[in-house]
Order: C-alpha cells, then structure tokens, then sequence
C-alpha cells in the first residue's frame, strides 16, 4: 500500500504506478470490463452507484468512505440489489496500488474534489469528478495540468451537458433560432431549515475525522457540520453559488457561447435564520457581464422555494428573435409576444432541487465518460477545461460576495484584477495533503 508520504511527494513512483496502470488497461483491452470505486457515498455518491450501475460491462467493486456506518449502510444496500462482490475502504489511497480498479468517481465534499481527482489520474485511473471541481480556482488550474500530464479521461458532473433536450436547444440557438441571445437569467430555490449552533465535541466514533478533514488545515469537530451543513462554512464549503448556481451558470455561457466575464457583482445576505453557525449568505444575486452588455444572471434562494416559471431552477435565454425556458427536464420556446410556441419533455426526468438529484442525466452523462474512454466517442460533454470555467464564474461571485466590490476580470484567464480578490483564488493546506499539479 502507498503510505502517504509517497501519494503526496513520490512524483516518481506515481508515475510508474500511472504507467503500470496505461499498459494494464491495453493489455486488457477498450472493450473489456471496466470497474469502478465510488468515493464518497453518503450524499451524490449514491447517484453515482446507480449511473454507472446501469452501465453495460461496467462493475462497481468498491465504495470508499471515512463515516464506517454510512459505508456499511451502502454496501448492505447495494449488496441486497446483486452486487454481493461489493468491496469497501474507509482509505481511499489503499485503491490506487491495486489493478482492480479503472475508474475513480469522485463525489465527497467540495474540499477533497481536486485532490482525489489528481491522485487517482496520478495512479492511472480515469476519474469522474462531482462539481464543483474545486474549494479554490487554483485548484481547477492543477486539475487540468494534471489531465494533460497524465493523459486519463477526466469528466466534470455537469450533467446537464448530457441531455438530449439541452443539446438539441443548443443546436437551435447556433442556428439563430432566438437571434442574438443577449440575456440568460438563471435561478435556484429551495427551502432550507436552520444549522442551528453546534459545538466543539469529540467526532462519532464511526467517522474519520482527520481523513474527512483531508486537505484542509486540520480543526475541532463541530457536532453540526457533518455530513451536509459543511456546505455553509468558508473553511470547507464553496456555498449555494458552487453547489447549485454552477449548474445553470454553465448551461447558460454553454448556449450563449460564453467563457469569463468582464465584471462580476453580487449582492447577498444571511437574511434567514440569523444567529445560527450558517457562516455564508442564503440569499444572492449575481450579474455576468460580457462584451457586448450581455449578461448572465444568478438569482438564488437557499431558504425561500418560490418557484420561477414553475421550476425550482433552470435557465431563461432571451433573445432578439424569441425566448427559451430550459432546465433539466426539457425547455420552452416563445415569440417576443411570450406565447409559447413549442415545448420539448424529456421523456426520463431528472431530480431537480434534492440533495442526491439523481436522474436520467446521470445516465446519459456516466454514458459518455465511458464512451469516450472505450474510443467510441472523442467528445467529453463536460471536460476539465469547460468544467474549471463554470466552477471559476462561482468562485469569482463568492470573491464579489465576499470584497464587497464589483470585480474587473481578465477574460483570457478569469483572474480578477483586484489583489484581495486575488488573496481567495488559492487555499492553504495541512502539511502533506497539498494540492499540486
């Protein structure tokens, strides 16, 4: 087994492991059996299991967690679906000196994402990695360097990307069918309860705390941050802007043909359940502004569920010519009266607003990671490259948020000009656990 002083600094060995692994998989061959490790599988790890569950010739044999008693409750109900030969690992590094694993999914908190990731394409595994790609910018920079050193298959969990109806609008839209689309508006809802106010106690017993803590610096265990509120705290959170937001953020400069912005703004407050520990706003508006005033809008409500044309979220496109309403179960078209002149359903729907939103979109998009990694298909729906931009246009509202200032980007780069924006666009570590390309 690797120890952890050479996952973290054997820049040698791991490249003879990534080696070892490439000349594994071609002996094998395209065509053969892939199997897969599920990391993280209290929340979209399970959407996870089921994608690529339903996946022909593909085995899911391992399911790695550091809460013992979330890894037991999975594999038990996995195990009762069929799948007795299910294996289980609280330590994700104990898979990556063993050839019984091709791919590694990726679906833990948003401050272990970029560190699994490279270390499993470091082993020779392909990975598929959950949103956001990273608790900092920087992080998404190391990613798609480690893509290119390494040469693994890397797909980003946007899974809109990978539906039918979306990518038929696109086509539409390219084809002029809305004019200009000069606007998308895009939106989140949901009807989150308080935190509370925990407290600094011991960590359960069936939980890791060290390993959950990863690599950030390491800290006391707070009885109300595990396993889903950590959402709302800056140390290990990214906010609803990351966790939601990137969704329809990339939807949108995906149809408009779109990358960074020339100025962020965001205004946000903590305007529900004030004085409980949820360190972050509930409630943000955010403006996208591109050459040509076109702009893309974020308008999210963690704690109120009113709905926008009836959706919980989804994407308004406006355009000279006509409007389109798309979320991920289908979209509408109007005239510049607002009649509705056409609507197209998906005919498998997809969770919307739930914590694990697992759909036919995990289908499709677990489907295309693989055909692209058997060489049937040379086009990743959501590749690093497109993945970091989205996950950037996220992390420069929270640094809009956060500044209180309205940012001037670079848009060949999407660093902003400002150097206490600037001071948020990397993390610091624990010792060991670095984040490197």
């Amino acid at each position: 087994m690797l120890d952890r002083r050479t996952m973290m600094t054997g820049a040698g060995a791991a490249l003879g492991i990534a080696i070892s692994a490439r000349s594994y998989a071609q002996i094998k061959g395209a065509n053969d059996r892939l199997r897969v490790a599920v990391v993280g599988v209290n929340g979209r790890g399970q959407a996870h299991m089921s994608a690529f569950a339903k996946q022909p010739n593909v085995e899911i044999t391992h399911l790695v967690d550091c809460d013992s008693a979330v890894l037991a409750k999975r594999a038990a109900a996995f195990a009762a679906k069929g799948n007795a030969r299910i294996k289980t690992e609280a330590d994700y590094r104990r898979l990556l000196d063993k050839k019984a694993v091709d791919i590694v999914t990726v679906a833990t908190p948003d401050h272990w994402h970029a560190k699994l990731a490279i270390d499993a394409m470091d082993s020779g595994r392909h990975c598929y990695i959950e949103k956001p790609i990273g608790i900092a910018p920087a992080e998404g920079e190391a990613l798609i360097a480690a893509q290119k050193r390494t040469g693994r298959t890397l797909q980003v969990g946007n899974q809109q990307r990978s539906s039918r109806e979306t990518q038929q609008l696109r086509t539409m839209i390219q084809a002029g069918e809305l004019g200009d689309v000069y606007e998308a508006q895009t939106w989140y809802a949901n009807n989150r309860k308080s935190i509370g106010n925990g407290k600094e106690v011991a960590p359960p017993a069936e939980l890791n705390w060290d390993m959950w803590q990863g690599p950030r610096p390491r800290g006391s265990y707070r009885s109300n941050l595990v396993h889903y509120n950590w959402h709302w705290f800056w140390k290990y959170g990214t906010g609803e802007i990351c966790n939601n937001a990137m969704h329809e953020l990339d939807v949108a400069r995906w149809l408009m043909g779109v990358t960074y912005p020339k100025t962020v703004s965001a205004r946000g407050a903590r305007r529900f359940y004030q004085g409980d520990d949820w360190e972050m706003y509930d409630s943000l508006a955010l403006d996208l502004i591109y050459d040509n005033d076109r702009a893309i809008r974020w308008n999210g409500q963690s704690c109120n569920g009113q709905l926008t044309y009836g959706r919980g979220r989804g994407v308004l496109l406006l355009g000279t010519k006509g409007s389109a309403v798309v979320d991920r179960n289908g979209f509408e078209l109007y005239d510049l009266a607002g009649k509705s002149i056409r609507q197209v359903t998906a005919p498998n729907s997809s969770e919307t607003t739930g914590t694990v939103g697992e759909g036919a979109l995990d289908v499709y998009h677990a489907a295309n990671f693989l055909d692209v990694i058997r060489g049937r298909s040379n086009q990743l729906a959501s590749p690093i490259a497109e993945g970091h931009i989205s996950t950037t246009l996220c992390h420069l509202g929270n640094m809009a948020y956060r500044t209180k200032s309205v940012l001037t980007v670079d848009p060949t780069t999407g660093k902003p000009t400002s150097a206490e924006a600037m001071k948020l666009w990397s993390v610091d570590y624990q010792p060991g656990w670095e984040v490197k390309a």
